[in-house]
């Protein structure tokens, strides 16, 4: 069976970079970080796969297998527009190895979730990924569990984000659906907000369509503001097309539900399932 019908087939790197050329992605640099929609001229949303948890995977048994390099080339392959990763404090699933390795690889952009600290700021400068997205990080979490507090601690955002921006990278911030922690984030330099959306995936019903019409809210106070608008967190196959619906948003970021559902059909075949729901959203819509 051909790889473009959905096998995934034990492959190198070099074997996906081929065919990579052979279905025409353009090299890396062909894009700009700023530009809305690289690589397309629609209106609909991108997809972003975070590859952490086949990280997760791999560093359950201290093991060189799955690798999240190769995950992240399949998914391109299957129309993914970015891959992003978390490098953590605490190494708990990316590595420096594979986010050098990425910066390398990915075709499409490269977005690296990050705390804004001394040390991720020092790691980010030397490997230069196309965009960052400052996101909080606690020890105990098991996955991130909120928006960064922007209004509280603008001054260490900012120094963070001028740094890395001098260094020409484009700067987001995770954030709860807030206005006022939309305009902090305008204050602060941000090119863009990405939306966090775990509440509204955690409720049903009312209070689920109240979320989703704050999110709304959200999307439109800060496209109003002149910043680019992404979602993600906590996004499943079953409630990912109202947002994905949503005229601001341009990027969503997708990882636990397409990997989970790659563990049984393939990395492919799940980001394109996934893909086939956002776009269908975005057109009836």
């Amino acid at each position: 069976m051909s790889i473009l019908r959905g096998q995934v087939p034990k492959t190198s790197c070099d074997t996906v970079n081929r065919r990579k050329e052979q279905l025409g992605t353009g090299p890396q640099g062909d894009w700009s970080p700023f530009s809305r929609y690289p690589y397309r001229g629609d209106d609909l949303v991108s997809l972003g796969v975070n590859v952490d948890h086949v990280a997760n995977i791999r560093q359950a048994r201290k093991a060189v297998e799955p690798d999240p390099v190769t995950a992240a080339m399949l998914a391109e392959l299957a129309g993914a527009q970015c891959i992003t990763v978390h490098l953590r404090s605490d190494r708990r699933h990316i590595q420096e190895r594979d986010l050098e390795l990425l910066r390398k690889q990915v075709k499409t952009k490269l977005n690296l979730e990050m705390a804004a600290t001394e040390e991720m700021i020092s790691i980010a400068s030397r490997i230069k990924p196309d965009m960052i997205t400052l996101v909080p990080e606690r020890p105990e979490e098991v996955t991130t569990l909120g928006g960064l507090n922007v209004v509280d601690q603008q001054d260490t955002l900012q120094g963070a984000i001028v740094r890395l921006q001098d260094a020409g990278i484009a700067m987001g911030i995770f954030i709860d659906p807030d206005s006022a922690q939309v305009e902090a984030a305008k204050a602060v330099g941000a090119r863009y907000i990405e939306i966090h959306t775990g509440l509204y995936a955690a409720v049903r019903g009312e209070k689920q369509q109240a979320e989703l019409q704050n999110i709304i809210g959200v999307a439109e106070k800060a496209a109003a503001l002149g910043l680019g608008v992404n979602a993600g967190h906590d996004l499943t196959y079953s409630n990912v097309t109202p947002i994905a619906a949503i005229p601001q948003i341009e990027e969503l970021n997708i990882g636990h539900n397409i990997v989970a559902r790659a563990v049984l059909v393939g990395m492919e075949r799940a980001v394109r399932q996934m893909l086939e729901l956002i776009q269908a959203a975005k057109r009836c819509c």
